[in-house]
Formats: C-alpha cells, sequence, structure tokens
C-alpha cells in the first residue's frame, strides 16, 4: 500500500536522472513517450501504489519539480 504520493510539474523538468538514482523501490523513472515544452523526456513514477514517500527523490531535484505528499 503506498504512503505517499509524487507529483513532477514536467514541463519544468530537464531530464538530469538525479531522481531516478535516489528512489529506494526504484518507481521514479524517465517517460520516454513524451518530451516537455524545454525539450526533454520528463521524470514520472511507473508504479504509484509503491510509493514510500521517503522524500528523496524531491530533495535530491535541482529544480523543485516534485511534490512528494505523504499519507
Amino acid at each position: 500500500m503506498a504512503k505517499g504520493r509524487v507529483s513532477f510539474e514536467q514541463n519544468r523538468c530537464k531530464g538530469c536522472e538525479l531522481c531516478t538514482t535516489v528512489c529506494p523501490v526504484n518507481i521514479v523513472i524517465m517517460d520516454r513517450s513524451k518530451i516537455n515544452k524545454k525539450g526533454y523526456n520528463p521524470a514520472t513514477v511507473s508504479e504509484e501504489e509503491k510509493c514510500v514517500g521517503c522524500g528523496n527523490c524531491a530533495m535530491m531535484c535541482p529544480d523543485l519539480v516534485i511534490t512528494v505528499e505523504r499519507d
């Protein structure tokens, strides 16, 4: 059961992939099927129900693109 929800301001994401390296459950991925307004593949969550709400991805993001809400 999910302990948190992650949301991304995808059009602000610059595709640095830093958030993908710190997710303990490996659910933060780059969405290769989309290109945002900046021309990058944005970050997204592959399996939202597995989110543990740790906030690592949001802390790592240099552009404050990610918001984590804990249940």
